[in-house]
C-alpha cells in the first residue's frame, strides 16, 4: 500500500537540518493563524488540519513554502502534504501553536459542529456518513500501519530463514525463531487492542478502557474456545470466535464505550465513577461484542474477504488491470485509508490477500515514473526531489513522488497508471497473493507464505509484475511523459471531498 511504509528522506533541504519552526510559523500563518484552527492530526505524509474557515487559507502561499509538497483538500480536512518528514514538522506546528490543538478528539467536536451548520439533504446524510467514517479509519489505522508493515516484513524474512532452498538457516523450533515470530507476530495478535486505543482517542472515548476490552477478545483462555458455544437460548447459539487480527468489532466497541462511558458519568455519583464506571462499560460492551455484535461482524468480515477473493480469482487479469490502473487515485483524494481495513480483514481471516498483491504494483509504477524523470532532467533540484521520491515509492509511500513530482506534469502521473495498469494485469493474470502489509519493491518478503517457505511460486510472480510496473512506466516517461521543457503544473483541481455540502447562510 501506498502508506505502509516510510523512509526518512528530506526532500528539499537536507537530512541534517532539524529546526522546522520557521516553516512551521508560515504554514500556520499561511491556514489562517492559530485562531482559525480546530485540531491539527497527521498521517504517514500530511498534517491534517480541522479548519474553521478554510476560506482564509491561502493555499498557494502555503503550496510554495520550502518544504511543503502540495496542499489537498478531503475528508473535511485541510491537508499540507509533507512528505516523509511530517512528525518533525507537526511537532514544530504543535510547539507554534499548543499542545492542545494536538488532541484529535476535537475531530468530532468539530465534524458535528459543522454538520449542525448546514443544511443537509438526504443525499448529504449519507456523503457526511461516508466522509466521517473515512476519519474514523483514518485516525485509527494510521497510527499502526508502519509497524504492521514491519511485523509482516519480519515474518517475511523469517520465512525466508526457513525455506529449504536456502539449507534452512533457522530451525522453526529453535528459540531464536519462537522469539522473532512473537516479534513479528504480536502487532496481528493484539491488533483489536491497539486498534481499540486509537479508535478510541478518535471517537472521544477512553483510550485504555477500550483497549482492555481488545485484550478481554484476545485473551489466551477465550482464543482457547474458538468455535465453542458461549450460550444456547433455545435455537440461538452464540459461539466464540478468533478476534486476533481483527479491526471492524473492535472500531464498533470503541464507538459504545464512548457512548457508554458518557452515558454511565451521567447518572453515576462521583466518588463511585472511578470503580464503577470501567466495570460497568467493560462487562457491557465485552458481553454485547462477544455474544453480538462480535461474531456477526466477523461472519460478515468473512463474507467480504471470501466475496474479494472470488471475485479477483474470477475475474483474474481484468481486475489487476482496472484496480492497477486507478488504485493510485485514491490516493489523490486520501481515500485509500478505506482500503486499509479490507487489506487488514482478508489477512486476519485468510491469511492472504489478493487485493494489496496487486496494490504493490501501483507503489513500484509510480515510483518508476518518478524515476524516469530522475534520470532524465537536467535540472539539479527537480533530480534530487525525483530521486527522493522514487526512492520512497519503491518502499512503499508514493505521496511524496505524486504530489512532489507526478502531478505537477500530469503524464509522469499518466505513466505510472500505465505502469499499473500493466503491473496489476500480469499480478492479477497470475493470482498473485501477498501474506503481510509491506508492499512495492522493499515488500518482497510479504510474497513468501509463513507456512510453507519452500513454495516461491508467489514471489515470482511479484518479481514478474513489479519488473513490468518498473519498466513500462519508466520508458513511458522517459520517451512520452517528461522533458525540460514542460512547465510545472499546479498539481491537481481542488479535489472534491467526501461529504462537502455548502453552508447555509442566513
Amino acid at each position: 500500500m501506498g502508506f505502509l511504509i516510510s523512509v526518512r528522506i528530506n526532500y528539499r533541504i537536507c537530512l541534517a537540518q532539524k529546526d522546522y519552526s520557521q516553516l512551521a510559523k508560515a504554514i500556520v500563518a499561511g491556514v489562517g493563524g492559530k485562531e482559525n484552527i480546530d485540531s491539527l492530526i497527521h498521517c504517514i505524509t500530511r498534517l491534517r488540519f480541522y479548519l474553521k474557515d478554510e476560506s482564509k487559507a491561502q493555499t498557494e502561499t502555503i503550496k510554495a513554502l520550502d518544504g511543503v509538497i502540495n496542499v489537498q483538500k478531503a475528508s473535511g480536512q485541510y491537508q499540507v502534504v509533507i512528505g516523509n518528514q511530517v512528525t518533525a514538522v507537526y511537532d514544530a506546528v504543535i510547539a507554534e501553536i499548543g499542545a492542545d490543538f494536538a488532541d484529535e478528539d476535537e475531530t468530532a467536536q468539530v465534524v458535528a459542529k459543522t454538520k449542525r451548520k448546514q443544511n443537509l439533504t438526504p443525499w448529504g446524510h449519507v456523503k457526511e456518513a461516508f466522509s466521517q467514517l473515512i476519519g474514523v479509519i483514518t485516525g485509527a489505522m494510521s497510527p499502526i500501519v508502519g509497524i504492521l508493515a514491519a511485523g509482516g516484513i519480519l515474518k517475511g524474512v523469517l520465512a525466508m530463514l526457513t525455506m529449504p532452498q536456502l539449507g534452512a538457516l533457522v530451525s522453526q523450533k529453535s528459540e531464536f525463531y519462537i522469539i522473532l515470530s512473537a516479534m513479528g507476530d504480536s502487532v496481528f495478535y493484539f491488533l483489536p487492542m491497539l486498534v481499540g486505543f486509537t479508535a478510541a482517542k478518535k471517537l472521544k472515548g477512553d483510550p485504555v478502557l477500550t483497549a482492555v476490552i481488545g485484550g478481554v477478545l484476545v485473551h489466551p483462555s477465550l482464543v482457547a474456545l474458538n468455535g465453542k458455544s458461549l450460550l444456547e437460548i433455545g435455537s440461538l447459539n452464540f459461539p466464540m470466535v478468533n478476534y486476533t487480527y481483527s479491526i471492524f468489532p473492535m472500531i464498533l466497541a470503541a464507538w459504545l464505550v464512548a457512548r457508554l462511558t458518557k452515558w454511565v458519568k451521567n447518572w453515576l455519583p462521583g466518588y463511585l465513577q472511578i470503580i464503577f464506571t470501567p466495570l460497568i462499560v467493560i462487562a457491557v460492551v465485552a458481553a454485547i461484542t462477544l455474544y453480538i455484535t462480535g461474531p456477526a461482524i466477523i461472519w460478515l468480515s468473512n463474507g467480504l474477504a471470501f466475496g474479494i477473493q472470488f471475485l479477483l480469482l474470477k475475474s483474474g487479469w481484468l481486475s489487476g488491470l482496472l484496480i492497477g490502473g486507478f488504485y493510485q487515485v485514491l490516493v489523490i483524494f486520501g481515500l485509500h485509508w478505506g482500503i486499509l481495513p479490507i487489506i487488514a480483514n482478508d489477512v486476519a481471516t485468510s491469511g492472504h490477500s489478493y487485493l494489496n498483491a496487486i496494490l504493490s504494483t501501483t507503489m513500484v509504477a509510480q515510483g518508476a515514473a518518478v524515476l524516469a524523470v530522475a534520470i532524465k532532467t537536467r535540472k539539479t533540484a527537480l533530480k534530487e526531489l525525483s530521486f527522493a521520491g522514487a526512492i520512497s515509492a519503491f518502499c512503499g509511500v508514493t505521496e511524496p513522488a505524486i504530489y512532489g513530482i507526478n502531478l505537477k506534469y500530469k503524464r509522469v502521473f499518466i505513466s505510472g497508471l500505465i505502469g499499473s495498469a500493466a503491473g496489476g494485469f500480469v499480478s492479477g493474470l497470475l493470482h498473485g497473493n501477498m501474506f503481510g502489509f509491506a508492499g512495492s519493491w522493499i515488500g518482497f518478503a510479504s510474497f513468501l507464505d509463513p507456512k510453507h517457505p519452500a513454495d516461491l511460486s508467489n514471489l515470482w510472480i511479484f518479481i514478474a509484475a513489479s519488473a513490468v510496473a518498473t519498466i513500462v512506466p519508466f520508458i513511458v516517461t522517459y520517451v512520452w511523459g517528461y522533458n525540460d521543457q514542460m512547465q510545472e503544473g499546479q498539481g491537481m483541481a481542488k479535489p472534491q471531498k467526501p461529504g462537502t455540502t455548502k453552508k447555509v447562510t442566513a
